[in-house]
């Protein structure tokens, strides 16, 4: 399955719809449809993508939705989870060092790191917090449309933001992502691994960037929202084929409360003390003495002699 986790939500829908129908053409099976806010956050949290969408979708597509919200401080972060509630995916947007640290370090409802590639930043990108980010389970993520539909000096700084973030992660932890705005922002995802390819992603690591890396986001995310405490998913493991019925049928009725019918048989004669045991066995033994032809007793001495 591919993925593009992140669409911009425009209230313009037929370039919207166009866009996620050349994904589908494309053969994209899961798309996040992303909201982004800059500034505080509000105190009442409204996702403005409708669910269902105000146009028809190709059937074969996931539609996922995802807010981005633009972080220069760390502090102001205490409406981060109820923010995470509201949206598939949450993903944050670090423009200083403080809160690229603090995202990679520190915030726990983030599952996407989102940087504006088109910026200088005043800051190196260090391998150290990008991969305890990675084994945190946060991914970064790169778009590669900010250099298609940008100026010079865009292409430049995405180019080497690109190269700085895949030379200090060693391509691992990424999830490319288009972030278009129209069809012509978006690419096959052999052309965008050929792209990357070029500013030094191998072609492995960007295959794990289309597939594998943004799938564990949302199935992450998915078991956070839906999950018993955020651990466990509970899963319909289905109905018993008729023939599985028909066996246990036939186990019940050979074995009643996990008992054999023989031991329900033992267990319904009434115990017997030994003693009694031992004077039913003297009876039946003088019965069958009786019985038996040649055994009567011999006459007595006194009735001889008379």
């Amino acid at each position: 399955m591919l993925y593009d986790l992140c669409i911009p939500w425009t209230n313009d829908t037929q370039s919207l719809q166009r866009v996620l129908s050349f994904l589908s053409e494309l053969n994209y099976s899961v798309i996040a449809l992303d909201h982004s806010i800059t500034g505080a956050i509000p105190s009442k949290i409204i996702s403005p993508i409708p669910s269902p969408l105000p146009f028809a979708t190709p059937p074969n597509l996931k539609i996922l939705t995802r807010c981005t919200i633009t972080l220069s401080d760390p502090s102001h972060n205490h409406r981060l989870p109820s923010l995470a509630q509201a949206y598939d995916i949450l993903a944050v947007r670090p423009t200083t060092e403080k809160a690229f640290l603090a995202a990679c370090l520190t915030l726990t409802d983030a599952a996407l790191i989102s940087l504006d590639l088109t910026q200088r930043f005043p800051f190196h990108f260090r391998p150290k917090p990008l991969m305890t980010a990675v084994k945190r389970g946060v991914r970064i993520e790169l778009c590669y449309s900010q250099a298609l539909q940008g100026g010079s000096v865009d292409r430049r700084n995405v180019i080497m933001n690109v190269q700085s973030i895949v030379r200090a992660t060693s391509g691992r932890g990424l999830v490319v992502s288009s972030e278009a705005k129209s069809v012509l922002g978006v690419r096959a995802p052999a052309d965008a691994g050929n792209l990357l390819a070029v500013w030094g992603l191998s072609g492995e690591r960007a295959v794990e960037a289309q597939t594998i890396n943004p799938r564990s986001v949302v199935v992450n995310e998915t078991i956070k929202r839906t999950g018993f405490r955020g651990v466990v998913d509970v899963v319909d493991g289905g109905r018993k084929p008729e023939s599985e019925k028909a066996s246990s049928k036939e186990a019940a009725n050979g074995q009643v409360n996990g008992k054999r019918k023989n031991e329900q048989v033992e267990e319904a004669v009434p115990a017997m003390s030994k003693r009694m045991a031992k004077k039913l066995k003297l009876e039946a033994l003088k019965a069958s003495k009786e019985a038996t032809p040649g055994s009567a007793t011999p006459p007595s001495k006194d009735s001889l002699t008379s």
